[in-house]
């Protein structure tokens, strides 16, 4: 026969066991997997607050706030609520058919759709682009493939000034 014993001990002993909680002003921000969050505005560096699988079909327009990584597919319009903070990452096997608005976009996988991105756009070597693509600065890697324009936005502001 099992016995329990329960031990009545002093909240001394007790607490130091307990690991320190930390208030809500002392915890670090955490993304996604926790992930410690770096707001320095690097897009390679940011957090992914939002994940959509690899089995995950969506059909319609998504906005998201923060930082997005689509691994499944999406038919429609994909954009940031403020273009001015939203970091979109495109995994390998992602498919995406429609119009892309974010302030940065790492792309791996495939865009059937003109891509409008403020900051970075960094295309990876997996990367397959059908469409524009209008970008503050570019990275492309060897092997990514574009059938497109290449637009740069800081070219026509400069034009419109």
């Amino acid at each position: 026969m099992t016995s329990f014993r329960s031990s009545n001990s002093s909240s001394d002993e007790s607490s130091s066991r307990r690991p320190a909680r930390s208030t809500p002003a002392e915890a670090p921000r955490t993304g996604l997997f926790g992930r410690r969050k770096d707001n320095s505005g690097d897009p390679l560096q940011e957090s992914v607050d939002c994940l959509i699988g690899p089995d995950a079909e969506i059909t319609g327009d998504l906005i998201f706030t923060g930082g997005l990584r689509i691994d499944g597919r999406v038919k429609g319009d994909v954009r940031v609520s403020s273009v001015d903070a939203g970091t979109l990452v495109i995994g390998n096997e992602a498919q995406i058919e429609g119009d892309v608005r974010v302030s940065h976009v790492i792309v791996y996988g495939e865009v059937r759709g003109t891509i409008y991105a403020t900051g970075l756009v960094d295309l990876r070597a997996q990367a397959r682009i059908t469409g524009d693509v209008h970008y503050g600065s570019i990275e492309i890697q060897q092997g990514a493939s574009m059938h497109g324009h290449l637009i740069s936005t800081k070219h026509e502001a400069g034009l419109k000034q």
